[in-house]
């Protein structure tokens, strides 16, 4: 039986970039075996943060090797996705990986596949996953229509992605990178009291 993890999104607005993730793990296509699930984390000495949707034994063989990378080249995000890139694909034993990521440092946000693309996405906001077509909507919306600051809108958009997806739920994680990141995290706090 697979083990599947869901929706990430990730805004970059204003010199600070949110990451926002569920905690769901669906087994298979019907049963939900974990609610409370850690897909978003900060890596190489809380420079970089990712999250992780889709098969979660590939999604970590996919955040291993790129953090092998990160150290490899000294935390550069960009040379690190590409050179994970090349090696993919040029890895004779190695095999496609059902899962996807997105990482950000300070200046860059990318997407990940275990496929061996690297994209950098437009109008930073970007979702995968399950409810990430919806994550992805919701956020858009929330960027151009509020001023709402960028860990805001990733955990909005995250929430409204677990009203209308059935392998999302709200047990919601959320990780910041960039100048403003202490008072970012207070403003989710004061936020996340309010929706309380």
């Amino acid at each position: 039986m697979e083990f599947r993890g869901t929706t990430i999104c990730a805004v970059k607005k204003n010199g600070v970039t949110a990451i926002a993730g569920d905690g769901q793990v669906t087994m298979g296509e019907s049963v939900i075996f974990k609610n409370t699930a850690v897909k978003v984390r900060r890596i190489f000495g809380g420079k970089v943060i990712l999250g992780f949707a889709g098969s979660v034994t590939d999604a970590f063989a996919l955040t291993e090797r790129f953090e092998g990378m990160l150290n490899k080249f000294s935390g550069n995000l960009m040379r690190s996705a590409v050179e994970l890139a090349e090696l993919w694909r040029s890895d004779k034993i190695g095999r496609k990986l059902d899962a996807m990521m997105i990482t950000a440092d300070e200046n860059t946000l990318l997407i990940l596949s275990g496929t061996g693309e690297v994209i950098e996405p437009d109008e930073g906001v970007c979702a995968i996953g399950s409810g990430g077509n919806y994550a992805l909507a919701a956020a858009r919306a929330l960027y151009k229509e509020t001023d709402y600051d960028a860990p805001t809108i990733a955990q909005k958009a995250l929430k409204i992605a677990s009203e209308i997806c059935v392998f999302t739920n709200d047990n919601i994680r959320l990780e910041t990178v960039g100048k403003q990141q202490e008072t970012t995290k207070k403003a989710v706090k004061k936020s996340a009291k309010k929706e309380a």
